[in-house]
């Protein structure tokens, strides 16, 4: 079943091969013996590589099942809750990935030296059951039924310009005064609720008639870097800019938005001694943070 799965994952019986160290030539037979004990063809044969039947693709989607398990219990049975160990792949934005959570990642590894943190930057909720990730920072409650969720904390958003640029051109008081000033703003392939949120341009005006800006960035570290050197007035989380020097919050009489952001793990995870104090780590850190 594992060398079915490498070559289904892989298209090739060459690079299956190369992958569990046995021949092409020996890859084949196997396969082909496992269609005749089946009495079904797995696999289309073609000159580019191999292409998955209809039966071929409900066996690897049960080989697929078993891998997982099979992690699953070889991670519980190498783990001790004195002691935890492994790799653990966790999942977050790009804004509180590269800054809140990073910034705090050197006092979890020395605690617990066996740990090894794969720390995966996206805007994708990567599917937490098949394992492209074991436990995730999200900014919104996860769809999945079968997670485990746990609010770490509300984000709140607020307007801000660099000191420099308020010296250069002065401070907006009122939304009506942004339309004098540089806006900066966030797009490309972010989440509509993420760019929902940076409303400068549409703020007090017809969204078919928004104010230009003069900066879109599509990440949200670039953003805060723009803000922090002067290029203009831009929405920015508080974790990113709490105790910077070099920035100012303005429209501070405005309302302004927020997110809850929440952590999100596997319900069989949840024996696994890396991810409960990788949990316990982070609650803590959430309880004790100050905005």
């Amino acid at each position: 079943m594992r060398l079915f799965y490498e070559v289904a994952d892989a298209g090739n019986f060459t690079r299956a091969g190369n992958k569990l160290g046995v021949n092409q030539s020996s890859v084949s037979r196997q396969i082909s013996a496992l269609e005749q004990e089946l009495k079904v063809p797995l696999f289309h044969r073609h000159a580019r590589g191999l292409i998955l039947t209809e039966h071929g693709e409900v066996l690897f989607k049960a080989a697929q099942d078993m891998r997982l398990r099979l992690e699953g219990t070889r991670q519980q049975l190498t783990e001790t809750s004195e002691r935890p160990t492994g790799e653990l792949k966790v999942s977050a934005t790009v804004g509180i990935g590269g800054i809140w959570l990073a910034q705090r990642l050197t006092e979890f590894l020395d605690l617990y030296p066996g740990v090894r943190i794969q720390l995966i930057l996206t805007n994708d909720e990567l599917d937490l059951s098949m394992r492209e990730a074991d436990i995730a920072i999200r900014l919104r409650r996860p769809a999945q039924p079968d997670l485990i969720q746990r609010r770490l904390f509300t984000i709140h958003y607020h307007a801000y310009a660099a000191c420099s640029y308020i010296e250069r051109f002065g401070e907006p008081g009122r939304v009506e005064d942004l339309d004098q000033h540089r806006i900066i703003s966030l797009g490309g392939d972010q989440p509509s609720f993420i760019c929902d949120l940076h409303h400068l341009a549409t703020w007090g005006r017809h969204p078919k008639d928004p104010r230009p800006s003069r900066l879109v960035v599509n990440d949200s570290l670039a953003l805060r870097r723009g803000i922090e050197t002067g290029a203009g007035v831009g929405m920015a989380p508080d974790y990113a800019m709490s105790n910077n020097p070099h920035v100012k919050q303005v429209l501070r009489d405005v309302e302004m938005p927020t997110l809850d952001s929440y952590l999100v793990y596997p319900e069989e995870a949840r024996s696994v001694s890396r991810l409960q104090v990788f949990r316990d780590f982070l609650v803590a850190k959430a309880q004790s943070w100050t905005h």
